[in-house]
């Protein structure tokens, strides 16, 4: 008998939006455990967001987000001996999750200065449709578009 699933734990809201998801966001950003640092990178972006949109920086921030969301994605399944790339629904959770790591991950491999100056410019480009992060959810959805023939062998 198996047993039950790990009960999933509640995040703290940030001291300044008073959002979990932030939060979430952060905790994905931080490296070694350096959570201060984390936030002042982020809370610097969201300043840095605002200066370059004229618009509010955590409003583009969770736009930007929305853009970068899948919503389907290809899972390797082997049947008779051949493996093949089914394309499947993304779970609320894991979407969250898939769409910060690609706009943390762009950032990071972006050139500038400092990490608080990538984030934003990343957060901007990400809001207005373009940038690696988008383009990388595309290219999931493509392939997923590509492979809807597969999509009966889903379980």
């Amino acid at each position: 008998m198996r047993k039950s699933h790990a009960k999933k734990l509640s995040l703290g809201a940030d001291p300044k939006f008073g959002d979990e998801l932030v939060t979430r966001f952060v905790n994905t950003l931080m490296w070694d455990g350096k959570k201060t640092i984390a936030f002042k990178i982020f809370y610097t972006a969201i300043d840095r967001v605002s200066e370059l949109t004229e618009e509010e920086g955590y409003e583009v921030w969770k736009k930007a987000l929305q853009n970068v969301t899948p919503a389907v994605e290809v899972r390797s399944r082997r049947v008779g001996g051949s493996t093949f790339q089914i394309p499947t629904e993304v779970r609320a959770d894991r979407k969250m999750s898939l769409s910060m790591k690609w706009l943390i991950n762009s950032a990071r491999a972006r050139n500038g200065r400092s990490m608080a100056e990538k984030l934003a410019q990343e957060i901007v480009a990400a809001s207005k449709g373009e940038g690696n992060a988008v383009r990388r959810k595309d290219d999931i959805h493509r392939m997923a578009d590509a492979n809807r023939a597969f999509a009966h062998f889903r379980v």
